[in-house]
């Protein structure tokens, strides 16, 4: 008899989605154990390593009790782990608004298209700019939104190319994709600044602050 198919889930807790179009609304936060790349900026590493095991039946029995409409599935990073997939599809069966945080660096073509793709385009100031997988931006479709994360004006410079050489300030004014979303590194940008590069170039994107640090504080996990 085959084993049933698990996860290692670092937390699973209810609190106000902090980031993306999404923010404010209250969301189930499945948080995944595991990330293949080192941002230097990284605010999640304590999902690097441990977790609890979990099956998908007692994972989505978890998501079912708290009772919130809308479910993120984040990590680390989810996709690096197969039975993600099936965990997705499952949440959207259960009639779940499922969202799902994604580095960039994994296909994201066997995710379930009924969820909600944020995908994060690495800058070079995460390190991890080289493992960004290109061909996922031709995946995205209209309910999908990208998202920078700014460490200083060289990302910001980067980001505004890649925005520009690669269509996707077109695509967010067709309504292609849901939203190109830039958020600073804590700490790192002034967002008077931040905002005023955006003005200066038009850009069609969206400014993000992490409304649960506001809220909780930046060290606080489990918001």
């Amino acid at each position: 008899m085959s084993a049933e198919p698990f996860l290692r889930i670092t937390e699973i807790f209810h609190s106000i989605q902090g980031e993306s179009t999404w923010a404010g609304v209250p969301c189930t936060f499945v948080r995944l154990t595991g990330c293949p790349l080192r941002c230097v900026w990284c605010d999640t590493a304590y999902a690097f390593h441990g977790g609890e095991r979990m099956t998908l039946d007692e994972i989505v029995a978890r998501v079912v009790d708290i009772g919130t409409p809308l479910v993120e599935v984040t990590g680390g990073e989810p996709l690096a782990h197969p039975n993600a997939f099936p965990l997705i599809t499952r949440l959207l069966d259960e009639d779940f608004t499922v969202l799902v945080e994604t580095s960039g660096a994994f296909d994201v073509a066997p995710v379930d298209r009924r969820a909600h793709l944020i995908m994060d385009l690495k800058c070079p100031g995460s390190g991890e700019s080289a493992r960004n997988l290109w061909s996922n931006l031709d995946r995205l479709a209209h309910g999908d939104e990208v998202k920078f994360v700014v460490k200083d004006r060289e990302d910001y410079e980067w980001m505004r190319e890649v925005i520009r050489g690669r269509g996707l300030g077109t695509r967010a004014r067709q309504g292609e994709l849901r939203a190109l979303l830039v958020s600073p590194v804590w700490g790192e940008v002034e967002l008077q600044d931040l905002a005023g590069w955006i003005l200066e170039d038009r850009l069609p994107v969206r400014l993000q602050v992490q409304l649960h640090k506001l809220v909780w504080g930046p060290e606080r996990t489990g918001v």
